[in-house]
């Protein structure tokens, strides 16, 4: 399996892209530091833990400010979760322009979407906690899954008319898939974080994308 850790390299930006105003990148950064904050405690202390007050001393801002960004604590972490998505959205775009093979483009693009989680198992235990605490929640991350879902088909449907994936189940059905065997490789690796994520990764991706590519003719088919 090819996984060589040269990262795609990103399009340019367009000289005629409307830069943030100073207020808006104020914004951006107060938010980014939220979400930063916020996520290293429910790391530290698990998310029922901690209280909204302790992340806005933690990221230095008053705690009205905190909710004009998040309306509560799970927000939080459906905007991460939304990050994430944009993070494929990102993704997808660029490597439907790449002439790199499938199999290392999906395997780095799996490695993107779980790097926080190495680093920290607890983090998603608390993002399942949080996300699974209401049915609002739920729905968020159910949304966001689908929404993700989508992006990851658009790739999938690109590389089999590029004929290195299989073509007898759809774009979508191969998305889900993927999905699948990388959320189950997650949280079966936060339960028993024995070994490193990345390994974990590898494995499972040796085996999906046996499954996932396209099959050479046998010489008998030929």
């Amino acid at each position: 399996m090819n996984t060589s850790t040269d990262p795609i390299i990103p399009e340019p930006s367009s000289p005629c892209e409307k830069l943030p105003t100073r207020r808006e990148r104020r914004r951006a950064e107060t938010r980014e530091r939220l979400v930063d904050c916020a996520l290293r405690l429910f790391s530290e202390r698990g998310f029922t833990a901690t209280t909204i007050e302790d992340i806005t001393n933690a990221a230095d801002v008053g705690k009205g400010t905190f909710f004009n960004y998040f309306p509560s604590k799970e927000h939080v972490l459906a905007s991460f979760a939304q990050f994430q998505m944009g993070k494929i959205q990102k993704f997808v775009t660029q490597a439907v322009h790449s002439t790199q093979p499938a199999e290392r483009v999906l395997y780095e693009l799996a490695v993107e979407l779980t790097k926080e989680y190495d680093r920290c198992p607890t983090l998603l235990q608390n993002i399942l906690l949080a996300f699974f605490s209401g049915e609002s929640t739920r729905r968020l991350m159910a949304d966001t899954f689908e929404k993700g879902r989508v992006s990851l088909a658009e790739l999938m449907k690109d590389r089999q008319h590029r004929g290195e994936i299989r073509d007898d189940f759809t774009p979508t059905e191969l998305a889900l898939q993927y999905q699948r065997a990388l959320f189950g490789t997650m949280v079966i690796w936060s339960l028993a974080p024995t070994r490193p994520l990345s390994d974990c990764l590898k494995e499972m991706w040796s085996v999906l994308w046996s499954g996932m590519r396209a099959q050479k003719p046998s010489r008998r088919d030929a």
